[in-house]
């Protein structure tokens, strides 16, 4: 670890300044010297006094007022020595050469003090933007969308840029907000600058864990500042800066950057907790529609079937071969709707869980369709579905599987609220419009529709209109799978009987990413 710090750096940069200003100016001397010499006895007398205050003025913009006065004395005594007379003697005879010599050191002096003060204004103007600017930055930060995490780092960063400290550390209270402020467990949260070492990690958080008083501000070690974040009397955590030298100025801008620092810090830690309140609230809302859709859609098919099975076991029940062969079919067809219920709730978890992952391959629509009637099982009956494609149709390009349930849930969602006796329609063709990458695959059913204010709460997780009870998690992890391919759901609006659900699905000339 270095041993030079900040303020010993900023030493060191000012003493080579003013090295390079009086190196500057004595070149400066000797070069007009040179040049002038060999004339001396053709110029007035003024016009090397006017000529020596150059080099000066160079100096004082190099070096500062310092090497500007070391100018004019240079000056001062080259134009004395070389150019009034007697030449080679410091002595002046006529008075009027003593009035050239004052004039030319205060002339000089004078200038190279405004001069010095220009640069010092320039420069306090600059520092004055830089100043304005990061606090610009961090204004932004407080009303902008960064994480917690990202604004710890932006906050600390701007700091260590702007004092130059050896390291800059955030320090935060480790139960958040909800933490006591005296007796809290600090932990670093944030640190720009060199690499924190264990003593001084121990040192900012009071022994390394053990409690204090966030309120306090901690002046432990040479040079270090830490002042403490406060809101509303609130402490909410403290920066701190090892090795640091401040002007009552840079304090002033430090407690100015600690007030900005809290406002954000205490917005951030705001926002997550209203963000993990709305989670909370979403989990009760999914638990609450699990609940709903286990006490419903699970109650019906067992509810069929306990009756139907009931029903077998009775001695005494005379039944005819018709009515058991009823009897059971009605048996295996809730026990598919019941496998296709689970089925969705395990791919539901799935998806809220971002284990979603797709295996594109090519397939035909034909194909496609078959695969989801197949997955139906018996809910389906023989010769209901009416299949319309044109020969020409573009192999499809999406994982089969997802797909194939996309089509059976919509399938199955249209037999369900359709008459017997129906016809369920289903139909593909190139999309409009996308320069032959996708293919609109839909639907269409004869039952009761939809509600055009409905029409997109249906595929909203366990959604029931009042329409028809087209509701449950088939249409929403249709949803989820056609998205996951990078294409749209939606119910046609130009039906005027019925329900149409259209879907995008990629062919095989546009290859999806995996998700």
């Amino acid at each position: 670890m270095s041993d030079v710090t900040p303020g010993k750096l900023v030493t060191k940069r000012t003493y080579q300044r003013s090295v390079l200003g009086i190196v500057v100016t004595l070149a400066g001397l000797g070069a007009l010297l040179a040049l002038l010499l060999p004339f001396r006895a053709h110029l007035s007398i003024a016009l090397p006094a006017l000529l020596f205050v150059l080099p000066a003025l160079v100096g004082t913009v190099v070096g500062g007022f310092f090497d500007g006065a070391m100018g004019a004395v240079a000056g001062f005594l080259v134009y004395d020595w070389f150019f009034l007379p007697p030449y080679g003697t410091l002595t002046v005879r006529s008075p009027q050469n003593w009035i050239a010599l004052v004039v030319y050191a205060a002339v000089v002096l004078i200038v190279a003090q405004v001069v010095a003060k220009l640069k010092g204004a320039r420069e306090e103007a600059l520092r004055r933007t830089e100043e304005s600017e990061r606090l610009f930055e961090l204004s932004q930060a407080l009303i902008g969308d960064l994480t917690l995490s990202q604004l710890l780092t932006h906050i600390v960063g701007t700091v260590q840029s702007v004092f130059a400290a050896r390291w800059t550390a955030l320090v935060l209270p480790d139960g958040g907000r909800d933490a006591t402020a005296s007796g809290a467990v600090l932990r670093v949260a944030a640190a720009a600058g060199q690499a924190l070492t264990e003593a001084d990690v121990a040192s900012v958080t009071s022994g390394g864990g053990q409690t204090r008083s966030l309120g306090l501000v901690d002046d432990v070690g040479p040079r270090r500042v830490s002042v403490a974040l406060v809101v509303s009397h609130r402490p909410v955590g403290m920066l701190v800066l090892q090795d640091v030298q401040l002007a009552e100025r840079e304090r002033s801008l430090l407690g100015t950057f600690a007030n900005q620092a809290a406002l954000a810090v205490d917005r951030a830690q705001l926002r997550e907790e209203a963000l993990r309140a709305r989670l909370l609230e979403e989990i009760d809302r999914w638990r609450s529609a699990l609940m709903g859709a286990a006490s419903h859609d699970l109650r019906t098919p067992l509810a069929s079937i306990k009756t139907a099975v009931s029903s077998l076991r009775q001695a005494d029940a005379k039944l005819g071969p018709d009515d058991r062969a009823e009897l059971l079919e009605l048996i295996e067809l809730q026990s598919d709707r019941l496998a296709r219920l689970v089925t969705n709730l395990l791919d539901m978890t799935r998806i809220e869980a971002g284990a979603l992952e797709l295996r594109p391959s090519a397939m035909g629509f034909d194909e496609l369709v078959e695969e989801a009637l197949a997955s139906l099982g018996g809910i389906m009956a023989p010769g209901r579905v009416k299949v319309d494609a044109p020969v020409d149709l573009p192999l499809l390009r999406l994982d089969h599987v997802l797909m194939s349930q996309v089509l059976a849930n919509v399938l199955e969602n249209a037999e369900r609220l359709s008459p017997d006796d129906s016809v369920i329609e289903v139909a593909a063709r190139t999309a409009p419009g996308s320069a032959a990458t996708r293919v609109e695959i839909s639907v269409a059913d004869e039952g009761p529709g939809i509600a055009r204010e409905e029409r997109e709460r249906v595929f909203e997780m366990f959604s029931q209109n009042g329409g028809g009870g087209r509701a449950g998690l088939g249409l929403a992890i249709a949803k989820a799978f056609v998205e996951a391919h990078g294409g749209l759901i939606w119910i046609d609006p130009d039906v005027t009987r019925g329900a149409r659900v259209v879907f995008t699905v990629p062919c095989e000339t546009f290859v999806t990413a995996p998700v």
